[in-house]
């Protein structure tokens, strides 16, 4: 994977991160470790090829669903 690429998976990350905490009015910091905890963010990892393709809220509610399955309390 070039620098490029994951410059552009870094970014889009941290911006689903920025959407995911404005969604449910928590900080980004309680947004991160909420994704990492919950394995959100190894979903975005494992699937930026077609989640980037998405709207930001489609992201957000595909991250809603995966991180109930492991756990999260968060609902849409």
């Amino acid at each position: 994977m070039s620098a490029t690429e994951q410059s552009n998976i870094i970014e889009y990350i941290v911006c689903v991160i920025g959407a995911f905490a404005m969604r449910f009015s928590i900080s980004n910091a309680k947004a991160y470790k909420y994704l990492s905890d919950f394995k959100g963010l190894d979903f975005l990892r494992r699937n930026y090829a077609a989640e980037h393709t998405l709207s930001i809220d489609d992201a957000i509610d595909d991250l809603t669903v995966v991180c109930n399955r492991n756990g999260g309390g968060l609902s849409l």
